[in-house]
């Protein structure tokens, strides 16, 4: 683990920095930044909530109490190094259920950006920015992950057509069928530049889409000036990344609440 990254990650990310699609806004709840507006709700807060027992598990009850009051869901980011180190057992005490765990990998963007992006024949990677071509990408991380991602859709047009510099979104297709996608979500006046939203259909693992996409987005944020890149990884991600020069600073594991059927 890199003391240093991990220290620039805790002082720079531990926020929203991006923008935000129409309809969407940030507020501020004690120590916690909110997101409110986009598909599920998104919290998070510094590596040190510093309250008192009965005062984090009373902001804890508010984050629940306000989605549910909207009818929504809602994500707590958590950090494997966060304090106190008993927060996800009072996030479960609330009803917040932990989904998949992954690992925050960082990366000198320079070290990254020298590779070049290396396609199967006949794949091409391009970036897109029209409506239809954000359809066909949601609908193909519908197939991979087996549920509805209509609403990444939106969310990335509300993005691109406000005329947002933050986000590029890129897919890999070959003969008109989108094979995987991705995105590169630059962090405005901090050092880094996030990997996001990576996912490739079955039959395209293993060939080498993933390792190009990372290099693509790294040329990207290299042009752009930002000094790292940086990525939530899953278990199958990470050790391509750790191949590649990455360095794990911590774990993150979202907790999620969701409102019960009537």
């Amino acid at each position: 683990m890199d003391d240093d990254l991990l220290a620039a990650y805790d002082a720079q990310l531990r926020g929203w920095n991006g923008r935000l699609p129409a309809g969407a806004r940030l507020e501020k709840d004690g120590p916690l930044v909110r997101v409110v507006g986009l598909h599920q709700g998104f919290v998070s807060g510094p590596r040190d909530l510093a309250l008192p027992p009965a005062e984090l598990d009373d902001l804890i009850a508010r984050q629940r109490d306000y989605f549910a009051a909207r009818g929504e869901s809602v994500e707590w980011k958590t950090r494997s190094h966060d304090l106190p180190p008993d927060l996800p057992d009072r996030l479960r005490a609330a009803g917040f259920e932990p989904d998949e765990p992954e690992t925050v990998l960082v990366a000198r963007t320079d070290d990254i950006a020298v590779s070049d992006p290396v396609l199967p024949p006949g794949v091409e990677l391009r970036t897109v920015t029209d409506p239809a071509d954000l359809h066909r990408l949601a609908a193909m991380q519908a197939e991979v992950w087996g549920e509805d991602k209509s609403w990444l859709a939106d969310e990335l047009n509300a993005l691109i057509a406000s005329g947002d510099d933050t986000v590029t979104v890129l897919v890999a297709e070959t003969e008109g069928e989108v094979v995987s996608s991705c995105r590169l979500m630059v962090e405005p006046g901090t050092d880094f530049a996030g990997l996001w939203g990576g996912a490739t259909l079955a039959a395209w693992r293993g060939r080498g889409i993933y390792r190009a996409t990372v290099a693509a987005r790294a040329r990207l944020a290299a042009a752009a000036g930002y000094r790292y890149v940086y990525v939530d990884a899953s278990p199958d991600s990470a050790p391509i990344l750790r191949r590649l020069g990455f360095t794990a600073i911590t774990g993150t594991t979202p907790y999620i609440w969701t409102p019960q059927p009537d």
